[in-house]
Order: structure tokens, then sequence, then C-alpha cells
């Protein structure tokens, strides 16, 4: 099979033949169709995670594609042809005091595709069978990939917060995660304030769904945001710490900054703007399989979809670096032909 790797923590992409690898005990071999390029893909180009990725690894976490083959003792009813996609949930352990409790997203051995073991920038991948998430017919799956990762954390991360229909919610930055957020909360059926540097995303944002726009170079968007009555919910897609932090004055009685984006400088926050509104800070990760399924359910039924540029497998290193500098529009999906 074809195969985009990394060979060391810093190296260069390199396109390789491999052998197609056998699942084992639990796990399902799935056929690649379509896989999302994600920034979160730097942690195993730069071996950001130390002695956690094993060298040389292929990238991804944002993949769909078909059920090839059933290793042993697989408890799921997957048969060959089986639509399925997987995100950064690479499964649990079970075992953890987290898991114990439930809390399966947080285990303390969770694996992560494309980071902890090979991902889809292959033409196929092995997973563990409970990481799997079933894909709708109705989703391509070119469209379905990204919302394996960019839309179950922010799908997920909208329905575990205070927000409810007809409540406020601000979404901080217009990219790639942030125009999946604004659809998801407009279709929850939220009033949706778009935060955003300049004006350029004004009326991209309204045509996602957004109901105000604010721009954070014109004018204070805390204050903005207070102006326009608070947000019960701030979520917040930005790698800016301090745009992030600009935002918490606008945060309604009681209401919750979910910090989504892995922002590049620290949170600089008054601890009075907390205490008196008795608000709060939360970060989010992800989703597991079944919040995965759940994403892609709502996004059939409501039309939530993401806006993708396609390239095929070989240009990989080209889609990394166009997502890397910001210039994607707004998620790279790199296709398999399969």
């Amino acid at each position: 099979m074809r195969a985009v790797q990394v060979p060391k923590a810093g190296g260069d992409f390199e396109l390789v033949e491999r052998d197609p690898p056998e699942p084992g005990d639990g796990e399902v071999r799935v056929t690649v169709q379509a896989c999302g390029v994600c920034h979160s893909d730097m942690f195993a180009k730069e071996g950001v995670m130390g002695d956690a990725t094993p060298f040389p690894i292929i990238p991804g976490h944002e993949v769909v594609g078909v059920v090839d083959a059933l290793g042993p003792n697989v408890t799921a009813e997957y048969s060959p042809g089986d639509r399925v996609g997987v995100g950064w949930f690479g499964g649990a352990c079970y075992h953890c005091e987290p898991c114990r409790r439930g809390d399966f997203i947080t285990c303390e051995n969770g694996r992560i595709p494309g980071v902890t073991f090979d991902g889809g920038y292959a033409d196929a991948l092995v997973v563990p069978a409970d990481a799997l998430a079933r894909v709708p017919e109705e989703l391509s799956a070119e469209d379905a990939a990204p919302l394996l990762c960019a839309g179950v954390t922010t799908f997920h991360a909208l329905r575990s917060s205070p927000a409810r229909p007809g409540d406020r919610v601000a979404v901080l930055g217009i990219g790639g995660l942030g125009h999946l957020a604004i659809q998801f909360a407009a279709r929850m059926g939220c009033e949706v304030v778009a935060v955003s540097r300049g004006t350029e995303k004004a009326d991209l944002a309204k045509q996602l769904g957004a109901h105000h726009h604010i721009d954070s170079e014109a004018t204070d968007p805390g204050a903005a945001l207070a102006e326009l009555g608070g947000a019960i919910t701030i979520l917040a897609t930005a790698t800016s710490g301090e745009a992030i932090s600009a935002l918490v004055p606008g945060l309604a009685p009681r209401g919750q900054l979910v910090v989504l984006g892995a922002a590049e400088t620290p949170l600089t926050i008054d601890a009075m703007s907390l205490i008196g509104p008795a608000a709060g800070v939360a970060g989010h990760p992800s989703g597991t399989s079944k919040d995965s399924e759940d994403t892609l359910n709502f996004s059939r039924i409501t039309g939530v979809r993401p806006m993708i540029e396609m390239m095929p497998l070989e240009k990989a290193a080209e889609a990394y670096e166009k997502m890397m500098a910001n210039d994607a529009r707004f998620r790279m999906v790199l296709t398999t032909g399969n």
C-alpha cells in the first residue's frame, strides 16, 4: 500500500510503499478513502509527545473509509464494506481511574491515530474496533473526515456547555474549528456571535449562521460582547492566549469560556472577572467514537458541512504546509481514490 510517513521527529514527509497492516485482537483494518489534515498532525511531525510516538509514523486522525478485515475477538458487528471513521479518540484502556468512571476521552492510556500508532495518510490503517464511528451514507467521505476531529470537538463542546437553544453563544475564530462551531450553534437554535480579527470573514460568518460579528481589531471584543448581553458559552478556537483572554468580560452570569484551540501563549485572566459573574473557564478534548457518530448524524440531519480543499494522498506534504501556513479555507482533505 501507499503511505506517507515521517521517519523521525522533525523529519520530512516520505511517500513509501508498505505491506498492508494486519488487524490484531479486537482490531479492524480500514481501507482509507479520505483523511483530513489537522493542526494536531504536527504532534507526530515534530515528535511533540516524545516516546509516545513510534517513528517512523504515519500521521492522520480524521479518517473515513470502509471495513476491509476483522481481527480476532471483534465484538462490534462490523462487516467488510461498512462505512466507518476514526478521529482523535483511538481507543481507551477501560481500567484506569477515568475509564472506570466512564470518562473514556480522558483515559490515562488513550491511543491517538497518527500520533501513538499509524494513522490515515495511507491506503489502509488498523484501529481498535471501539474507536470506530459509523458514517451515514448521506455524507461523502471527504465531508465526513473533518467532522471526526474539528467537528466532534466543537459539537460535543457546545452540547456539553451551559448553552441551550435560545441562548447566546460566541465563537472566537472563523477557521477550521470555528466555521463548524458557528454552524453547530446556529443549528442548535442559539444566537451566534462570531468574533474575528478584521472584517474579512464577517460576511462568511453570517452565511454560516452567525447573527452578529465582532471585529476584535476595531473594538474591545469582551466589551462588545457584553453590550450584546453577554454569552452563556464562548467557544474559543483561536490559538492566541491574548485573544481568548480578552473575551472573558463578555461572559454572561454563570457563563463558561470553553478553550478548544491550543493557544501558543498563556491565558491572562483577572480573577474578579470570574468571581463576580460566577463564570468559569474550561478546556475540552475531542470526543469518543460515539460522540463522533452523534456529530455525523447531527450534520446529516441539519446540513452542517465543512468547507474543504482536496488533494491526493501523494501531495500530503503540500496539504500539510498549506494548513500550517493558515492558507487552508478551511480544512485540507487527502483523498486516496480507493
